[in-house]
């Protein structure tokens, strides 16, 4: 069934083709809307408003191959268009970086607060595991005047973010290696990372669209997905000068796992485990007192 091409001929018949295909194998409808809007170049509200225009016959093609390998692999939607929204811009994204999600968005106004708050001009700030650099991108562009860093032990995660810093006209400036490791002997004002967190233990419970297209070192950590909190606060620890803030997004069962690292490892610092838009724990901030 899959090889015939499906009959529709206007917009709104190949919205609601792929809709119903999307949702009669379990996946999410609404990758209709976000491949069309992407193939036509539309808005969302040219999608809706011209609706019965007819479907260019060189669009329609790579848009039934789109939904299908969707369907078929449960390739992400940003993988086919090749961009990831956050905060407002877009970025480059591919295989080798994490696709950015919206609740690290909320780690990155967390951030911002702290940084307004503290009236803090020209702050140092440095995003441990950038990927496709969304974090410290999205930092520098909305705190003119700050010091940016992005470190990424992946080669292929910086190209990435290079590319993005270059397209939203930010200076952020990108370091290979191991978190911290090559930077200790800086001082920050913020440390901020959304690091692997997942324990290898549940892979077997995760999405596919998940598993098969993010990559593995972007999402899983040895020790129960602590592995890198460890490494990183650890390294903190040999910094001659502390950072006033530490931010880092967690699995919504590791508050306590990861507040209990920054009480055994840097004592001085106050944390606080706070939640995402869905009410769960994904966050901890640490603030020097």
């Amino acid at each position: 069934m899959n090889s015939m091409q499906p009959t529709f001929t206007s917009i709104r018949e190949a919205r609601r083709w792929a809709s119903l295909f999307l949702q009669q194998h379990q996946r999410e409808p609404r990758v209709a809307d976000l491949l069309l809007e992407h193939f036509l170049n539309w808005t969302p509200s040219q999608l809706l408003a011209y609706d019965n225009e007819p479907m260019p016959e060189e669009v329609k093609r790579d848009f039934v191959q789109s939904v299908r390998q969707h369907v078929d692999t449960g390739v992400p939607v940003q993988h086919l268009t090749g961009i990831g929204h956050f905060y407002g811009r877009e970025f480059q994204v591919n295989k080798d970086v994490l696709i950015p999600r919206p609740e690290t968005e909320e780690l990155v106004l967390g951030v911002i607060d702290f940084i307004r708050a503290k009236n803090l001009k020209a702050p140092k700030i440095v995003d441990l595991g950038t990927g496709s650099g969304v974090i410290a991108i999205t930092l520098a562009a909305e705190l003119p005047g700050s010091d940016v860093r992005g470190v990424d032990l992946s080669e292929e995660a910086l190209r990435i973010a290079e590319k993005n810093a270059a397209q939203h006209g930010t200076d952020v400036r990108f370091y290979q290696g191991d978190f911290l490791e090559s930077l200790v002997e800086e001082s920050f004002d913020v440390i901020v990372s959304n690091p692997p967190y997942i324990a290898h233990s549940e892979k077997e419970q995760m999405d596919d669209t998940v598993v098969d297209f993010d990559p593995g070192m972007a999402l899983f950590a040895e020790e129960e997905g602590l592995a890198a909190y460890k490494t990183i606060l650890t390294q903190v620890t040999h910094m001659k000068k502390k950072p006033k803030c530490i931010a880092f997004e967690i699995g919504h069962e590791q508050g306590e796992s990861v507040t209990a690292l920054f009480d055994a490892l840097l004592p001085e610092l106050f944390t606080e485990v706070r939640q995402d838009i869905n009410g769960k724990d994904r966050m901890v901030f640490a603030f020097s007192r």
